[in-house]
Formats: C-alpha cells, structure tokens, sequence
C-alpha cells in the first residue's frame, strides 16, 4: 500500500525534529514538515486551513469549535507550553508594584483571544484577585503595527477592548498603555537602557510554585488536522497520535545523553536535574488524562473571559481514537 503524502506545519521544536529526520516515521505516512512561526501560521490554518496537519492555539481552535467551527480535529499533543509569569512588563519608573496594581488600568495584549493571555488574565484574576472586567485591553502588534485578532470574536459587554495604532512597545514606553502583556520579549525590555521592567522579577521562582500547587504547566499549542483528511483517511488521526508521542520520546531521550552539550546553555545539566526534581520523568505529557486538570480550568477562563458562550466539555476537543491511552 502506498504511503500518504501529509503537510506538517509546525515549529522548530526538539520534540518534532525525530519526525524530520526520520528517526520516527508515522505509520504509512509521509510527511512533509514547514517550519513556520506561531502567528503566521494560527492565521493562515484559521482563515484558510492550508495545511494537512498543522500546529494551532489552544484558545483559537476551542474558540472556533465552541462556535461550531468543524474543519479541523484535535490531537492532544501539545507542542507549546509555558508559565505566564514572565510574560507582564512595566516602564522601568512605573509605580506598579504588584499584580492587584492592575486593576482599572491599560493593558496591552497582541489579540485578545490568544492563549498566553486567556492563561496570564487567569493568573491574574483567581491568584491575585485583579477584577478583569475593570480593564480595558489594548489590542496591537508587539513590534509592527497592525495586528488583528485572527479571528472574529463576539464578546460580552464587559470586555472593552481598544486597538493601538502604533505598537505596544512604543504604547507601553510612551505611556499610552500601563502594562503590557506578550508572550514573546518585547525589543524594549531586551534593549540596554529600554526602560522596561518585568512586573515578576523573580518570575522562575513563582512559576515552580504555581506548579508545585497546581501541578498545571500552561497548554499553549496543541496539533489540528483537517477534518477533511481525517474523513478521508480516519486512522491517521491514531498514527499521528503514536508518531508524535514516540518524537517527544526519543527527544527527551537525547536531551543530556552525550558526551557534548547538544545545545548552548552552558548550565544544561543543572537545569535538567532541577526539571526532574520538579516535573518528574515527564515534564511535557500528551493525551488528555495528563493535562485534564489543565485543559479543565483553561475551559473555566474562557467562559470566564467571554470568549466561549458556554462552558466546553474537554473532551470534545480531541478526536475519539486519541482518547484510548493504553494502547498508545
């Protein structure tokens, strides 16, 4: 039987170079891999599905399904995942000194409906007690100017959100927004002098406890196909599933074992001890038992946050043959 040529788009991570280099080759499937970055790639799969398989936002595609979006099914493998800690920066003079400073302010944000800001709103509003309905979102591109959210959303009156013309970095510097809220580091933070300050200096720390108490290590990136191919083709949902889960194996595998330091951090070892010291064996888990806690309360912040109408039942997000974990 010939093998099925599948498009992969995606990005550069370990945890899918095995399926690059062909130490993992899912079942009868040939895949072709794109590399691309998050925001080009979430826009084109949301607005014109181009690809077979694709990378996608946990929030986008929740929030698309909830409205009776069905052009893709989900795998829970998820790519990307991060704390959110690191992610809030102020003007260096700022008189914010904490999280509960927030309240009533200007908070800039790239799009509204992005994960890293439905899981940092969360933080801020059930560990901090920062009423969300008191801000208002300032929506833009972090270093071009105008970004828009990817896709259309219908929001409750609640939600006052307001466009930058220019960019949040400028915004944030000249005073038009209090804070800012990005998942990459802004250009004026990194900048010697920027004037930018993050508003969780001692952000690594926070986010090991956030982990300690909740056991959640924030979903950003999770992995669509299209439903049409699945339609198609309905077992190469499962052998996607097996394909990905046995690439993250072998990366894990090869993270400290050899003789060279595989990547440029010199304190590699350290970090990785550290890591298993706090996550355990596994620090990035596929499949929906691992992550139900997580995928749960990231349901609560969306209802929460206006951009699903009704609360989402987790499980609905993944495709059925995924689900049976013991025979992965």
């Amino acid at each position: 039987m010939s093998r099925l040529d599948l498009t992969l788009a995606c990005g550069r991570y370990d945890r899918v170079w095995p399926l690059v280099d062909g130490r993992v080759r899912p079942e009868g499937i040939d895949l072709n891999v794109i590399a691309l970055e998050p925001e080009e790639l979430f826009w084109r799969m949301i607005n014109h599905a181009e690809f077979d398989v694709a990378e996608m936002s946990l929030a986008s595609y929740a929030v698309a399904k909830a409205a009776g979006d069905t052009r893709f099914v989900g795998l829970p493998v998820f790519l990307s995942r991060s704390f959110r800690h690191s992610s809030l920066y102020v003007r260096r003079d700022s008189p914010l000194t904490g999280p509960a400073d927030l309240a009533g302010l200007r908070i800039g944000v790239p799009e509204y409906q992005m994960t890293a800001a439905v899981w940092t709103r969360g933080l801020l509003a059930h560990d901090f007690g920062v009423d969300l309905a008191s801000i208002t979102w300032r929506t833009g591109g972090l270093e071009q100017p105008g970004r828009v959210e990817r896709q259309a959303l219908t929001l409750p009156d609640r939600v006052r959100i307001d466009p930058v013309p220019g960019t949040l970095s400028q915004a944030l510097l000249d005073g038009e927004i209090d804070a800012l809220m990005a998942p990459r580091v802004p250009s004026v933070f990194r900048r010697e002098g920027g004037g930018v300050r993050r508003l969780f200096p001692d952000y690594a720390e926070r986010e090991a406890e956030y982990y300690r108490r909740t056991g959640i290590f924030p979903i950003m990136h999770m992995v669509v196909v299209r439903a049409d191919v699945a339609q198609a083709h309905p077992w190469v949902v499962r052998s996607l599933y097996k394909a990905f889960t046995e690439a993250k194996t072998v990366a894990l595998a090869g993270l400290a074992d050899a003789p060279a330091l595989r990547y440029t951090m010199p304190f590699l070892l350290d970090a990785l001890e550290r890591q298993r010291e706090i996550f355990g064996a596994d620090p990035w888990p596929y499949g929906l038992t691992p992550n139900r806690t997580a995928l749960e309360v990231f349901a609560d912040y969306l209802l929460e946050q206006g951009l699903t109408g009704q609360r989402i039942d987790v499980t609905d997000l993944f495709a059925p043959s995924t689900l049976v974990e013991s025979r992965v």
